[in-house]
This record gives structure tokens, C-alpha cells and sequence, in this order.
């Protein structure tokens, strides 16, 4: 698809849920590159209105900044009305609330925490978003999850369940919305070098099968993948290893060996 292409069938303007930092600022650069407006959306407002200021002196583009918290039960109706007067044609959802340790371990608290923002957040605003798309007739959504959502992955049980969640969900909406017009992406991610991703572990990935990737190629896949595909994972070396994990080891032999590296990380 062209950029010419892109912007006409999921522009003029894009809304990113969690797009203060890593993969979300990502996104907004490269949809500003494309000419898209953005709304920014994210709990701090300070990294969204430095990022804002960046993408309008660079990019010539609209930025509104929406702090808001993609947890709460109010948050599709809260950007709705702060959206009514646009006209939206993409939703990224990459927010995630991720609490790392072992499950007894943490406050459950924190892990329906992580289903508020990584499954009720996407699904209210999909559903939201979902309407206006269906009802302009074009649109897009694009729905960030994780190769942790593959299998059962100790330190982070409850973060890889939402994840399975976000990946299914997608692929569903793929096939309901397209008679309409809309395109939907599951965009599996493996572990990528984002601020969160870093300041959670002193122990990275140096194997050259778990090595994180860089976000921008991420997010460009990720783009280019919209309209073609219901589900794509991202980078070569993560395909590699979902094709291992899901196709060729038992599943016994998956979760354990994913597990060993989350308890290597995060022990």
C-alpha cells in the first residue's frame, strides 16, 4: 500500500493509546512522517507534550495532547468526547500494565490492574472506535501484543493471559469488521528495547534467538502489515522462535523454556 493509500483509507488523524515512550512514540513519529494528526494519549502528560512539541516542529502535522488513564471505565467515553470533532481513522492501542514477579508474590491489586489497562482499555475503545469506522467506512485498528501471550511465561502469568486475550480479540474484530472496511492487527511483539522494557531486568537477552529488537522496526512492520494480515509477529527472529514454540515443541517443553528465561530476567 502507498503512503498516499494509507493516509486515505486510515487518516486524516490517529489516535495512540500509550504513546509517551518506546513503541507508542514510535508510532506517533512514524505516522507523523506519513502526514498523519495525532492525538496522544498516555496517564503523564509532560513525555506527550514533549513529544507533541517534536512531531509538530518536525512533521508540520496537528498533535493534541490527551492525558488520560487507559485503565479507567470512563476512558472510551472521555476520548470519544475529546475526539467528537475529528476525523479519526486509526486506533493504536499499545498501552500495557506489566507487574513482574511471581503471582502469589504480588497484590491482585496490580494484576487486575493489567486487565484494566491491556484488556478492558482495547476493548472499550475498540468498540468505540469500531463504530466510527464501520460508520465512515474505512478505518483501522492496530492492537499491540506480546510472544509471551504464545504460552503460559512465569514472572509474568496474569501480563502474558491479557496478551493472549489482545491477540484472539484481534483476530476476531479482523474477520467481523472487514466486510466493513475496517482492518484490524494483532502486532506481536517479542521483547523490545523500550525505557519500561529496560529499567525492568539488569539481565537482557544476548542469545541471538531472544535478542529485543530496536522499536521502530516493530512499529514499520507493524504498519505495513495492516490490511494484509489478522495477526503478525514481529522481526525475523521472533518468527523463527513462534514458529519453534507453537508449532514444533510440545507445549510442556514451551512454557518451560520460556519461563526459564523470565525467571533468568526477573529472579
Amino acid at each position: 500500500m502507498s503512503v498516499s493509500e494509507f493516509a486515505d483509507r486510515y487518516g486524516p488523524w490517529a489516535v495512540i493509546a500509550g504513546a509517551s515512550e518506546g513503541i507508542g512514540a514510535s508510532f506517533s513519529r512514524r505516522l507523523a512522517g506519513r502526514g498523519f494528526n495525532l492525538v496522544l494519549v498516555a496517564r503523564r502528560p509532560a513525555p506527550l507534550e514533549e513529544l507533541a512539541a517534536e512531531l509538530r516542529a518536525q512533521h508540520g502535522v496537528e498533535v493534541r495532547v490527551q492525558p488520560l488513564d487507559l485503565g479507567a471505565s470512563d476512558v472510551a467515553s472521555a476520548l470519544g468526547e475529546a475526539t467528537r470533532e475529528l476525523d479519526v481513522g486509526l486506533l493504536v492501542y499499545n498501552a500495557a500494565y506489566s507487574p513482574i514477579g511471581r503471582f502469589l508474590d504480588t497484590d491482585v491489586e496490580d494484576h487486575l490492574k493489567a486487565v484494566d489497562v491491556n484488556v478492558r482499555g482495547p476493548l472499550r475503545l475498540s468498540h468505540h472506535f469500531g463504530r466510527r469506522f464501520v460508520a465512515r467506512g474505512k478505518g483501522g485498528i492496530i492492537l499491540m501484543s506480546s510472544m509471551s501471550g504464545f504460552q503460559g511465561t512465569a514472572m509474568v502469568a496474569n501480563y502474558a493471559a491479557t496478551k493472549a486475550y489482545d491477540t484472539i480479540f484481534a483476530e476476531g474484530l479482523w474477520y467481523e469488521l472487514r466486510e466493513n472496511g475496517v482492518d484490524v492487527l494483532a502486532c506481536v511483539a517479542g521483547a523490545t528495547l523500550t525505557p519500561s522494557y529496560e529499567s525492568s531486568t539488569d539481565r537482557l537477552p544476548t542469545s541471538w534467538l531472544a535478542r529485543p529488537m530496536d522499536p521502530d522496526p516493530v512499529t514499520e512492520q507493524a504498519l505495513d502489515d495492516l490490511g494484509q494480515h489478522p495477526q503478525a509477529v514481529s522481526g525475523r527472529r521472533n518468527r523463527f522462535a513462534s514458529v519453534l514454540l507453537r508449532r514444533l515443541l510440545p507445549r510442556k517443553a514451551a512454557v518451560g523454556m520460556v519461563s526459564k528465561e523470565t525467571e533468568r530476567m526477573y529472579r
